[in-house]
């Protein structure tokens, strides 16, 4: 096994993903010399370079440092990458991203989260309500918090490590968690797993790897069976049903942010606030309320830390409010994750009209689920759809964006590209305008920000 204290010169290809750069800021702070490369530049390469990691957006080996001691690897690098090729004629350890992420992990008191969806805010909460706390933590965010404006949180004490458990790949089998949380379990990565019964074998898989005497903590509308074959325990969560070992009573909206009490096994805590909304939201932080109870953090601490969360950066995040026009961005890439975003801005502003901006993400989700998008995308009041993002894959004959808008029965409909999104909203100035995907729709945001400031600015200034 690779040992990471002899380690002392790393590069990262695609160094720009959320969670590789979250390891090179790791390795930064443990004193090692952090190069990478990725294929173009992003606001997270701007701020790795900020904090002094060499970063190229060539394949020019001529550029490599001497020696290396190890390469982290992400599955979006193909296997004839210039710089690739050369760690491998020269027998330079590579290991994939979720490895050495398995290895850090290993080194403490493991609380590893997955699910297909949610698992980035319930990571990043319950990073959060233990950093405010004195039991503190490390942890590896799949999201930039808002909180701390970074993906990778430290502590100097603390045994707890915290990580975005990603079923993408199989990576979250590289993790032995004392404390393991799974949000959901729906279809996706079908390019991966091939079928759902698969997938759900994974998260199976997942599961019996939690420790020892550690505890596992179950959505409990996941209806499949988890019988750790150790002495582990087995808990559900739920938003608000008691059969539940953790939920939620008393919920009440006030201002758009939600009040609840939280029951534990033998006990209960009142009156908490969380300071983000959205119903789901209060699933969510039922989850890292369970997950942190077990931590031992004290009930002031932990309402506290709830009423001050910020959230995370692209998920359900305000970009913009006005009486005439609200902006929200999400990172929302599912069907299940779309129907939820649009619910939650319906309820929230009931009777306003929606526009929708999504950017598809990988040809082959588009194709497996192309009615389910379908479905999410007509509650909308009007759709956009910009070109389909492919990230690791190439195009699959017949399927476009096109493909997916002759299945939305909704007459509001079109295509767009991105250099006329901007002209499309200012055109048509909506209530509520949403932008969603994970691809790079991110780089609309703060564009689509600057126009709703000046146009509403201006509008507000004439008035």
């Amino acid at each position: 096994m690779l040992d990471l204290k002899n380690i002392r010169t790393v590069y990262f290809l695609g160094i720009g993903g959320i969670g590789m750069s979250a390891l090179a800021r790791y390795f930064q702070f443990q004193g090692c010399k952090v190069y990478g490369y990725d294929k173009i530049a992003s606001a997270l390469t701007n701020a790795l370079e900020k904090e002094g990691i060499v970063i190229r957006f060539d394949e020019d080996i001529t550029k490599i440092p001497e020696t290396t001691d190890l390469v982290v690897l992400t599955p979006a690098i193909p296997n004839d990458n210039t710089l690739l090729q050369y760690f491998i004629k020269n027998n330079t350890p590579i290991k994939k991203r979720a490895e050495v992420l398995g290895l850090i992990a290993r080194e403490g008191l493991n609380i590893a989260v997955a699910g297909t969806h949610g698992k980035t805010t319930v990571t990043t909460l319950i990073s959060h309500l233990l950093k405010q706390s004195i039991v503190d933590c490390t942890a590896f965010l799949g999201g930039i918090s808002k909180n701390y404006n970074t993906n990778l949180l430290l502590s100097t004490y603390s045994k707890y490590i915290v990580a975005e458990a990603d079923e993408y790949d199989r990576s979250f089998l590289q993790l032995f968690p004392h404390i393991a949380i799974i949000t959901s379990i729906d279809a996706d990565h079908l390019d991966i797993y091939g079928s759902k019964a698969s997938l759900e074998d994974s998260f199976c898989k997942f599961a019996l790897q939690v420790q020892e005497k550690g505890y596992l903590i179950v959505n409990m509308k996941i209806n499949i069976p988890f019988n750790l074959d150790k002495n582990a325990k087995v808990y559900q969560y739920s938003l608000q049903d008691e059969k539940a070992d953790f939920y939620a009573s008393g919920i009440q909206m006030n201002k758009g942010l939600y009040s609840f009490d939280f029951h534990y096994p033998d006990g209960v805590i009142t009156d908490l606030r969380l300071g983000l909304p959205g119903l789901f939201n209060v699933e969510n932080a039922v989850a890292a309320l369970a997950a942190t109870w077990l931590c031992k953090v004290q009930s002031s601490e932990l309402r506290k830390a709830l009423l001050t969360f910020s959230g995370v950066k692209r998920r359900f995040d305000y970009r913009f409010k006005s009486p005439e026009c609200v902006y929200i961005d999400d990172y929302a890439h599912h069907p299940e994750e779309l129907k939820t975003c649009i619910s939650s801005i319906r309820n929230l502003y009931p009777g306003k009209k929606i526009m929708g901006i999504f950017q598809p993400h990988l040809f082959s989700r588009t194709r497996d689920f192309a009615e389910e998008f379908a479905r999410s995308l007509e509650l909308l009041d009007k759709i956009i759809l910009l070109d389909i993002y492919p990230a690791r894959e190439k195009p699959i004959e017949g399927i476009t964006s096109q493909f997916l808008l002759d299945k939305i029965e909704k007459k509001e409909k079109k295509l767009c590209t991105k250099e006329n999104v901007l002209d499309e909203i200012e055109n048509n100035l909506p209530e509520i305008i949403v932008t969603l995907g994970a691809g790079d729709i991110d780089r609309l945001v703060e564009p689509i920000v600057n126009m709703l400031n000046k146009r509403i600015n201006t509008q507000d200034h004439e008035n």
